[in-house]
């Protein structure tokens, strides 16, 4: 039997953290058993969906690298299949029309309140044989079995057992023919051979439904598992203070896309005392089974952590591409590879994101702002003095490289009686505006000959 997952995220908000998780262990189990991942856009309802939450899934999972199989597919494009098994459902008795009014619904369900029963549909229009009402546009419930039970294998939570009794009649169609969420979800997962249903364990009381509108339709479940929430690091429901935004926010933010899905797999997860996950190691050590219970708390710091490790072993075309998008955020244009490429190797052990390794590296791509305090601390007539004399002899280097620069500046601290540091600062703030960047021999080779001498030309100009 091929392996069949599907991520089917609602567009009624932006896909955060949450979603991504659903979707990165539905996406491992398909990969880990060489199967198949459909993505679906569960777009049924009209009023909350929107455009812009439709490209942060698509642009978000393709960042990710969550690529699908199939899809996406739009439950909006599949109303016709919807129907057809509506009325495939009516004609064999399964499904019927009630024409119960919105006052009669508050009716019984008040009349149940006050008796203190659980309110529900009573089933009224089930078998009736009494005419319709004029004038009432009826819905379409499906016939849930009134006796019995649903038994839920499932691999995260065990065997859960539902009461058909429980449960009353489900609305599959609303009164203006638009189909329902829950019954769209069985049709597609029917249609598409879903053989393993992972979700977040809210929709765990859907699952009895589903079953049992599955089976109405000759169709065996497939076999589900819900995974617990993420919760912040305070136990309350995440939030936005939490970290729950769009995922594309941690794109903007910095973040590599593998990071973020190594820190998610551990949340509920775990391998061992492993924390560090590459893609492919991921694939080859997920189990669903090995899910926890119970919720896991978000770790903002614990992210940073495993991005920042991710940074130091990624391979280097990636960090240049994520370093280049960042500078074009901050306004910086270049296409100078090789400085681009020596810039990551300088800061990857520094930064702890790609937006933070950006905003360290500015003045590489452009003139500095100066920090006026290290100015005034570091370029005293004394240095400025000291840096003329520098100037010239970098001027005459030949081999302009790190060692070469290293042993110049060594050489030069060491026969004026100087320690390497009282060189080193105020070449550095002359370079770069401020007191903190990679070790300045590598920040003056990737510099280059002419911009170095340029900026201390500026610098020396300046203070005369």
């Amino acid at each position: 039997m091929t392996i069949v997952t599907r991520f089917a995220p609602s567009p009624t908000g932006l896909l955060h953290i949450g979603g991504v998780r659903t979707a990165l262990f539905s996406w491992l189990h398909a990969r880990r058993h060489g199967g198949k991942f459909i993505l679906r856009v569960e777009d049924t309802d009209r009023e909350r969906s929107t455009e812009e939450a439709v490209r942060v899934i698509l642009d978000g999972m393709r960042w990710l690298g969550l690529n699908e199989d199939e899809g996406p597919y739009y439950q909006t494009q599949r109303y016709p299949r919807y129907h057809e098994v509506i009325q495939q459902l009516l004609d064999a008795g399964k499904a019927y029309h009630c024409y119960c009014s919105k006052e009669e619904l508050d009716a019984m369900r008040e009349a149940q309140l006050a008796r203190k029963e659980k309110p529900r549909y009573d089933g009224r229009w089930r078998d009736s044989t009494a005419t319709p009402p004029a004038g009432v546009t009826p819905v379409i419930r499906f016939k849930n079995p009134t006796a019995g039970e649903v038994v839920v294998d499932d691999l995260v939570h065990g065997r859960t057992v539902f009461a058909n009794s429980e449960m009353d009649d489900l609305i599959i169609q609303r009164s203006d023919g638009n189909p329902t969420y829950n019954f769209c979800v069985v049709v597609d997962d029917m249609d598409m051979g879903v053989t393993h249903v992972i979700r977040g364990d809210d929709h765990l009381n859907n699952t009895p439904r589903q079953i049992n509108m599955l089976r109405a339709l000759g169709v065996a479940p497939p076999v589900y598992a819900h995974v617990p929430m993420i919760l912040g690091a305070d136990g309350a429901k995440l939030s936005k203070r939490h970290g729950a935004v769009s995922v594309l926010q941690y794109q903007e933010e910095g973040y590599l896309p593998d990071a973020l899905l190594n820190y998610l797999v551990r949340l509920g997860w775990s391998h061992g005392d492993q924390e560090f996950f590459t893609r492919e190691e991921m694939i080859a050590a997920f189990d669903i089974k090995d899910v926890n219970k119970s919720a896991s708390a978000f770790n903002a710091e614990k992210l940073l952590w495993l991005n920042q490790q991710h940074i130091m072993k990624a391979p280097l075309a990636t960090l240049v591409a994520a370093l280049r998008a960042q500078l074009a955020i901050q306004g910086v244009e270049s296409n100078d590879q090789a400085l681009l490429e020596g810039v990551v190797e300088a800061q990857r052990e520094r930064a702890r994101t790609m937006k933070e390794m950006a905003a360290a590296s500015l003045f590489f791509f452009r003139d500095p702002v100066a920090d006026e305090k290290a100015v005034a601390k570091h370029l005293t007539p004394e240095a400025l003095a000291l840096l003329g004399d520098l100037r010239m002899a970098l001027e005459s280097l030949a081999d302009w490289s790190a060692p070469a620069v290293h042993a110049l500046l060594n050489g030069f601290a060491t026969a004026r009686t100087l320690g390497l540091g009282k060189v080193a600062q105020p070449l550095r703030v002359a370079l770069c505006g401020g007191t903190v960047s990679p070790p300045i021999d590598a920040t003056v080779a990737l510099l280059g000959r002419s911009q170095v001498l340029a900026r201390l030309d500026r610098v020396l100009n300046k203070a005369t």
